[in-house]
């Protein structure tokens, strides 16, 4: 989701009142989990954070909705449903397959994991989209022979601003079933500081998820979530501190996710005030590891990215940190045949962390 300026300072005025519950190197196709480990070494440790991109720029139809103008609407309305053809997900959700493949992480958080059905025969517009994201990204990974499941969903807005049009927005841990196994006490969470509705049908509700892992023997609990894009810095460092509340004192954590925030916000300074490293910062320092964001058409030939406000951070990972931390889908070459030209992977480049395992003897 990308921020309009004006919408964002409308909601800043009045988000007080409303509540509710310089380039890495390249990752390359890693090996099997025999050939990962080395004498009685299991293999590292990976997580990915990437936000699959919801394929349009729904901004525009916020500001529209929210504007006293109606005759704004439906043409905000038709534009994003033009983009989102050229975005092109179905494309687009093999070359997130191909990373996840690639990297074979023992766990995936991701953000934007919509449910789009559109069908405005009614109102006179031939145009029937349907995309299931989670089950299509799923499948694509069966394809390369990689079995993750659902470890924890959580379901954060279910917009439905025009009729024929329902856009369901979920943030999904995903766990390789073969190597992780999930204790049943899973968090899913919406969290109290939200704004909440904003136009008619339209919802700004933001959760998190988290879940107490085994991965190859090491406990680690793992959070994932998608901080609210609008609004003051006040309101994503008191989502933050929600969630590293919830965490507790748990010896061992990652965070990832879209966080929204630039490291030297009020967001960043609560998760590090709890204990917390920011991963990109302390194994890279000097390289901006740049997340945000693409054209909203994914139409740019050169990346754009100007900002990082996608993040892993982690506690208890190991003192020093050992590990790499990389960032994929922000090359040229990562783009994938569209309709009409290349695209992009997503909108935000994803990052992937790779942690050297805590001697299990040690809990």
């Amino acid at each position: 989701m990308r921020v309009t300026t004006g919408l964002t300072l409308l909601l800043v005025l009045g988000s007080a009142a409303c509540t509710d519950a310089t380039s890495p190197t390249r990752l390359t196709r890693a090996p099997s989990a025999s050939q990962s480990a080395v004498g009685d070494h299991p293999e590292p440790i990976t997580v990915i954070s990437r936000n699959m991109y919801i394929g349009a720029d729904v901004d525009l139809v916020i500001s529209a909705l929210i504007s006293p103008n109606p005759a704004d609407d439906l043409p905000a309305l038709l534009e994003s449903i033009r983009v989102l053809q050229r975005t092109d997900f179905p494309a687009r959700v093999n070359a997130l397959a191909d990373e996840i493949a690639h990297a074979r992480p023992q766990v995936v958080g991701l953000q934007e994991v919509e449910d789009v059905s559109i069908d405005l025969r009614g109102i006179g517009f031939p145009t029937q989209i349907e995309l299931h994201f989670l089950p299509m990204i799923q499948a694509a990974l069966a394809e390369r022979g990689m079995n993750y499941v659902v470890a924890a969903k959580v379901l954060n807005t279910v917009d439905a601003p025009f009729p024929g049009l329902t856009v369901i927005d979920n943030e999904v841990l995903l766990v390789d079933a073969n190597r992780v196994t999930v204790a049943p006490n899973v968090i899913a969470r919406a969290f109290a500081a939200n704004i909440g509705p904003v136009a008619p049908g339209i919802v700004l509700r933001r959760s998190f998820l988290q879940v107490d892992a085994d991965i190859d023997g090491t406990a680690v609990t793992i959070a994932t979530t998608h901080t609210e894009p609008f609004g003051p810095p006040q309101l994503r460092a008191a989502q933050v501190a929600e969630l590293v509340r919830s965490i507790g004192s748990a010896r061992r954590a990652i965070m990832v996710g879209d966080f929204n925030d630039d490291p030297t916000s009020l967001m960043h300074s609560v998760a590090t005030a709890a204990g917390f490293v920011d991963v990109w910062s302390a194994l890279n320092p000097g390289d901006p590891g740049l997340t945000c964001c693409q054209l909203a058409d994914l139409s740019n030939a050169q990346s754009v990215l100007a900002r990082r406000i996608d993040y892993v951070f982690e506690r208890g990972m190991g003192d020093p940190l050992k590990g790499k931390i990389e960032l994929v889908g922000e090359e040229p070459g990562d783009r994938v045949a569209g309709p009409l030209y290349p695209v992009w992977p997503s909108d935000h480049a994803g990052v992937v962390a790779k942690f050297h395992p805590v001697t299990p003897a040690m809990d």
